[in-house]
């Protein structure tokens, strides 16, 4: 039985044996010792960390932090998540400096705590840029290249034309303005498949 450790874009913990690219935490143990949640987070620390780094071994649920993971880098932005400053230093820094020179962590984890916990304000699904996700209410959709894209643990579906409505970004605004900005996200590779 798969732990309940797969993150979605509306930042839902929950138990899939999809496989992801990235792991993170939210800054500390979320479970108990059978492994069910007590928590969604610990801190306002919500990291995405590389699966590997420098021979790390720790167990998926610990005693020290409940490891997460995530589809690609644009579900784990979705569900509120920045990169590490240990394992994904160069990208933790491009992503700081793209949001301003100089920021402080805190500073951007608390912006991205507020975004997280209040509701985002509609928007034209077509104004949003490339890794960004939605929602039509129903369902998670990346956008890219034009098309949307319905989000899965497993990948995403084939493009689908963008609604011609408005729609509510589940990626923060603060990291939407960073990707249009030009931070690389990764996207599964499932968002290129016809």
């Amino acid at each position: 039985m798969p732990h309940t450790n797969r993150v979605t874009p509306f930042g839902e913990i929950t138990a899939s044996p999809a496989r992801g690219a990235w792991t993170g935490n939210r800054g500390g143990r979320l479970h108990r010792e059978d492994g069910t949640l007590t928590r969604r987070w610990a801190s306002k620390h919500w990291i995405i960390c590389r699966l590997q780094w420098k021979g790390w071994r720790r167990k998926v649920m610990g005693p020290g932090y409940t490891h997460l993971f995530f589809l690609d880098e644009a579900t784990a932005f979705a569900a509120g998540h920045r990169p590490c400053f240990l394992c994904r230093r160069e990208a933790a820094h491009t992503f700081a400096d793209a949001w301003r020179p100089g920021i402080k962590v805190p500073e951007m984890d608390e912006a991205l705590h507020t975004a997280r916990r209040g509701p985002q304000e509609l928007v034209r699904a077509r104004d949003l840029t490339d890794g960004a996700l939605f929602t039509d209410g129903n369902a998670a959709w990346l956008t890219y290249r034009g098309a949307a894209h319905r989000w899965s643990f497993e990948g995403y579906g084939p493009p689908e034309c963008l609604p011609d409505g408005p729609v509510r970004p589940l990626t923060p605004l603060p990291t939407i303005a960073l990707l249009a900005a030009g931070y690389s996200v990764q996207i599964d590779p499932s968002a290129e498949a016809d």
